[in-house]
């Protein structure tokens, strides 16, 4: 497997298995870097070894005893760490048949994600140690500097280190509210990729999703997640056309991704299974209501008031606004909108004038177009909007 691979693939369980072990990120991080440079040095030559993690947590855990001993302060860290390092003979982390090589990225999650941490900081966190970005693509992928986002990561592990996060998975009482927090750090990720037009930020909130998955294979909520990103991602390659956004009724479903809607499908069958179902489910199961054709408008705006009774969200409402003007017409949906606070919101400005346009308030509908115009983030949904407003202004 090429080293980049190998990095994708083990990155996270490598620096999680470290964390643990050392009990320090940033320290962990600087070992994990130091070991997948001398497999980029050695694997070409020598050949990659039986056990790809074994040998480079065993290479990181010399790496970091080495920088430890180096230094005096940290002499007492040294005794326990080596005490702790025992307990797995070096030996059985290269052999594949006796490797014991605890996987703890759940523990590294729930530490990345913890509530002490501001969302940016989470966000960043969880790119950078469960994802294995690089400080220049987080940076990119946020349109902030280098040097921005290199203190927002610097000053995240210094605030776990300094207020001594736990590295561990909440006990079952506070469970439900930490992982909440968790899945919603991994949805704004795929949302960012999503909305923002930044394809790789979708396709590492997958990929999270996916580990997510396989370390909480009972949790309804990680499943749902998963399916719902994995039912969004599929209509990727119809959204965008000519360089302006496609409304989901105007898509090519041809295009469509089948075998994620598939595994989408087949994931949100195995949530429905489990106990404790909650919001992601429900958004899942709307999702998949919008694969098919025709759309079962009720049913949808049936679970967008149970989604609303869940959350209590003004942007639930909006969108049951829109599957109740399906069923009822437009006014009946702009009814709804106008009990709602949400003109910040860019997508509620132009729901607001899709509605109006259907209405036939012509007037209103190309201000709120505008509107929704002024607060676009990306270049198709601008084209989208102006191509409106074109439509419009020939109508009078």
């Amino acid at each position: 497997m090429p080293l980049d691979a190998v990095f994708r693939d083990h990155w996270g369980r490598v620096l999680a298995t470290l964390t643990g072990v050392l009990g320090d990120i940033e320290l962990a991080e600087e070992a994990a870097a130091d070991a997948f440079a001398i497999a980029a040095e050695r694997w070409p030559r020598d050949g990659e070894p039986a056990s790809p993690v074994g040998w480079l947590v065993a290479t990181a855990r010399n790496r970091a005893i080495d920088q430890i001993r180096r230094q005096q302060v940290l002499a007492a860290k040294t005794k326990l760490l080596a005490r702790n390092l025992e307990a797995v003979p070096e030996a059985a982390m290269h052999d594949p048949a006796t490797a014991i090589i605890p996987d703890e990225r759940l523990e590294l999650i729930f530490t990345c994600c913890h509530p002490a941490l501001a969302l940016d900081a989470r966000v960043a966190l969880t790119l950078r140690t469960l994802g294995g970005l690089s400080t220049e693509e987080i940076a990119l992928a946020f349109l902030v500097p280098f040097e921005t986002m290199s203190k927002r990561l610097t000053r995240a592990k210094h605030k776990v280190r300094d207020a001594r996060i736990p590295f561990a998975v909440p006990p079952d009482h506070r469970l439900p509210d930490r992982l909440g927090a968790v899945l919603a750090v991994v949805y704004l990720i795929f949302n960012e990729g999503w909305g923002g037009g930044r394809i790789d930020l979708a396709a590492e909130a997958i990929r999270l999703g996916r580990a997510l998955a396989g370390l909480m294979p009972d949790e309804a909520e990680v499943l749902a997640l998963l399916a719902l990103m994995l039912m969004h991602d599929a209509r990727r390659p119809a959204r965008i056309r000519n360089g302006q956004l496609v409304p989901l009724d105007d898509q090519d479903r041809s295009l469509w991704n089948e075998q994620h809607i598939a595994e989408g499908r087949q994931i949100l069958q195995a949530a429905l299974t489990r106990e404790h179902t909650g919001p992601y489910v429900v958004q899942a199961a709307i999702a998949e209501l919008h694969m098919r054709q025709p759309r079962d408008w009720r049913r949808i705006a049936a679970l967008y008031e149970t989604l609303a009774r869940q959350t209590g969200s003004p942007v639930v409402e909006m969108n049951r606004a829109i599957a109740i003007a399906e069923i009822h017409g437009p006014e009946a949906g702009l009814a709804i909108l106008d009990t709602l606070e949400l003109d910040h919101y860019r997508y509620f400005h132009s729901t607001l004038a899709d509605l109006l346009r259907r209405a036939g308030r012509h007037g209103d509908a190309r201000r709120a177009y505008q509107r929704a115009l002024d607060l676009a983030q990306t270049d198709p949904e601008r084209s989208f909007l102006r191509h409106r407003l074109t439509e419009l202004k020939a109508r009078d």
